[in-house]
């Protein structure tokens, strides 16, 4: 039995320090999963049950760390805001996953952005639309090389930035994340039945902004290097 058409290629992301693929099967992102930007988004930060969203895997644009990688400005947007966040990917699935053995599903972390056309997202909220047209833009899920957990462990804590043409726009520790990866996993499990491929998008700290075509955005996380990108 034959495609009948060619069969589109699998997303994957770069595993740090060798020539290893992770392939990507969904992309779910959590929303407000810190206080001070829960707030900044005029919602309530208190610990109420997280909520996902999606992106296409085929969204991910894999970035290489230690240069400057050109990212496109999306069609359709006046305020394209940056967002930047822990990536965890899974290297094992399941359902109804225990958040004591959670971790034991992570394959490892890598930094990452979740671009939004806001103007976009903030009309579906107020029209009570899905969001896919302000968070779901070709390449709006930038990612850097993932860094395996069997290397680095599971970062709790650390710094995590984004600076934009040099100036710092958002800065936070990731020990300020309402819910802990342990738990996004988990949480997740008892909606969906996870895999190996799954990539997780954990919440951005406050600071949220809009780039414009020639800034340049670099996002770092204690631990796993720095990403840069020119908007284009």
């Amino acid at each position: 039995m034959a495609y009948v058409i060619p069969a589109p290629s699998i997303p994957a992301l770069p595993v740090a320090g060798t020539d290893d693929l992770f392939p990507v099967r969904r992309v779910y992102c959590v929303g407000r999963n810190y206080a001070a930007h829960a707030r900044e988004m005029g919602a309530d930060p208190t610990r109420e049950p997280p909520f996902f969203f999606m992106k296409p895997a085929d969204a991910l644009q894999p970035v290489a760390g230690g240069e400057t990688t050109d990212h496109p400005y999306p069609p359709k947007t006046g305020n394209y805001h940056f967002e930047v966040e822990m990536v965890v990917a899974l290297a094992k699935g399941g359902r109804d996953i225990p958040v004591e053995q959670a971790l034991d599903h992570v394959f490892g972390y890598a930094i990452g952005l979740d671009m939004t056309r806001r103007d976009l997202q903030d009309e579906a909220k107020q029209l009570r639309r899905p969001w896919e047209l302000g968070k779901a833009a070709d390449l709006s899920g930038p990612v850097g090389p993932l860094y395996p957990a069997s290397e680095i462990g599971h970062p709790a804590s650390g710094s995590i930035t984004l600076a934009m043409d040099g100036a710092i726009k958002q800065k936070r520790d990731l020990s300020d994340m309402i819910w802990s990866v342990a738990e996004q996993v988990a949480y997740l499990s008892s909606y969906f039945e996870l895999f190996p491929g799954d990539v997780i998008f954990s919440g951005t700290p406050e600071g949220v902004g809009a780039v414009t075509q020639g800034q340049t955005l670099s996002a770092a996380i204690e631990g796993l290097g720095e990403i840069r990108l020119r908007v284009v």
